[in-house]
């Protein structure tokens, strides 16, 4: 039950800070896509079509930077004893990149500076390490939880057999509910993001940061007692 417990908390944190930073980095930081990074193609070629942006370009970088976080990722799950490492650093990353934003004068002044680009970077980055971790350890939760296309598919399928075959089916019941967890937590994490942004700029991104290090205590903490 305590398993059960903590891929729930540990599912239900992580999409909703993905949604959280994809949404702040969209809305404060010139339309760049954090956690999706693709989505960053599509506004690149939008603004390259309009001519209205010379900046078009470091929508790319993202790409790359993203690449390179999760073979970082990937190196350091493979010399790390605790798995939950690379949710810490992904919190330190975050935490950073909040305290660069703050001290860079960006709540005061939102204009478009390589500050922002910097700390934009860094958001990339600490997603790359996110989606890292969901992959080497999807076990850890219900879903990928950066990206919910496919999380929407799978609740589609599972809402479908409720319908087929009774609300009361307890597979798809329980796959259902743990959709619902997943995208409820992203777009949670959206709208939270999107104020967050309004108000302080990137300077937000500290609040994900604090809470991804307590996720880390949390599930280590969790793991401690269970080997116990």
């Amino acid at each position: 039950m305590e398993q059960k417990q903590n891929v729930w908390f540990v599912t239900l944190l992580l999409t909703a800070i993905a949604g959280y930073c994809d949404t702040i980095t969209f809305v404060a930081a010139d339309k760049i896509f954090s956690a999706h990074v693709t989505g960053n193609f599509i506004v690149f070629a939008y603004q390259i079509v309009k001519g209205s942006d010379s900046d078009a370009w470091i929508k790319l970088l993202t790409f790359p930077v993203f690449m390179i976080a999760v073979m970082t990722a990937g190196k350091l799950a493979d010399k790390a004893m605790n798995k939950h490492y690379l949710i810490f650093f992904e919190g330190l990353i975050l935490i950073a990149g909040g305290i660069l934003a703050y001290v860079s004068g960006y709540i005061r002044n939102q204009e478009i500076t390589w500050p922002m680009y910097l700390v934009v970077m860094m958001v990339v980055l600490a997603m790359g390490f996110q989606n890292a971790y969901g992959k080497l350890f999807a076990k850890d939760t219900f879903g990928p939880t950066t990206m919910m296309t496919g999380n929407v598919t799978q609740i589609s399928l599972d809402l479908k057999g409720l319908i087929v075959n009774g609300f009361s089916h307890v597979d798809y019941l329980e796959n259902f509910k743990k959709g619902l967890i997943t995208i409820g937590g992203f777009l949670a994490g959206c709208i939270l993001g999107a104020y967050a942004g309004k108000l302080f700029g990137l300077a937000g991104i500290l609040l994900p940061g604090v809470a991804m290090v307590i996720c880390y205590l949390y599930t280590k903490a969790n793991t401690s007692e269970n080997q116990l």
